[in-house]
């Protein structure tokens, strides 16, 4: 990015709306952990959406590459991001559990 600035993405993904979702990240990372770290519901919900956003963003971003290769959905395929967005989907109802319980003031 400091390179690249807003286009840092530009080589990569021609489509400017995938340049646009992957800078964005430059602030969603951050607030999601943020979140996360104040054990705010908002975080679990953001960083849920982002991940959404990012698998189908590279799945999209590297489609033309998968296609164009016979080997290609093994190698150019973005299977890390794909699988960490899964763990992230399938840990966030134990999660929001957790907030739950922990956003509740105490009885007195």
């Amino acid at each position: 990015m400091t390179r690249g600035g807003i286009h840092a993405y530009a080589s990569s993904y021609p489509q400017v709306s995938l340049q646009v979702f992957f800078v964005s990240l430059i602030v969603l990372d951050p607030l999601a952990v943020v979140l996360l770290a104040l054990v705010r519901r908002e975080g679990i919900w953001l960083a849920c959406g982002v991940m959404v956003l990012d698998i189908a963003a590279n799945w999209a971003g590297n489609w033309s590459r998968i296609q164009d290769r016979p080997d290609g959905l093994l190698l150019d395929t973005p299977w890390l991001i794909t699988v960490f967005g899964l763990f992230v989907l399938a840990t966030a109802t134990p999660m929001l559990r957790l907030t739950k319980n922990h956003a509740r003031p105490a009885q007195t």
